[in-house]
């Protein structure tokens, strides 16, 4: 997928700071959420992190919505209020789990390079949760082109 992905999308995708997932349950039901995420130029990595949830992260609807249907959307877009300015980049593809591994800490070393939140709140490679996302097609639009 990588060599599908022309330079500027990459580096868009790079830079983002903010993402939208989209997951669907086994019936369909959608359910979007925003994101912290880091690219490595293959896949997407988002953290389910210590900030507070209303259940344990294996619970969250999102996780369980991937453990039902790996199929899932990301959505990274720049808004301005001039609007030859706006672009986004839509990621389709499957989602999986990490909880541990070579892959789980590599993710959590992205993150916490990309985000100083998380070296605050401690982030661990040594356990949690990330949500990898394995981009399978690309759509992209911007207002300039």
């Amino acid at each position: 997928m990588s060599a599908l992905l022309a330079p500027e999308v990459s580096d868009f995708l790079k830079a983002g700071r903010v993402a939208r997932l989209g997951t669907a349950d086994a019936t369909g039901q959608p359910l979007v959420v925003p994101i912290c995420y880091a690219f490595d130029g293959r896949h997407c990595y988002s953290a389910i992190d210590a900030k507070p949830k209303r259940q344990v992260p294996g619970r969250l609807k999102r996780v369980r919505n991937i453990r039902e249907n790996s199929r899932v959307s990301l959505l990274v877009d720049h808004y301005d209020e001039e609007w030859s300015r706006l672009r986004y980049v839509v990621l389709q593809g499957r989602a999986d789990l990490l909880s541990e591994g070579a892959e789980f800490a590599h993710a959590v070393d992205l993150l916490l390079e990309k985000y100083a939140q998380y070296r605050a709140m401690s982030l661990d490679r040594g356990s949690g949760l990330v949500i990898k996302i394995t981009p399978e097609r690309v759509i992209q639009w911007s207002f300039a082109a």
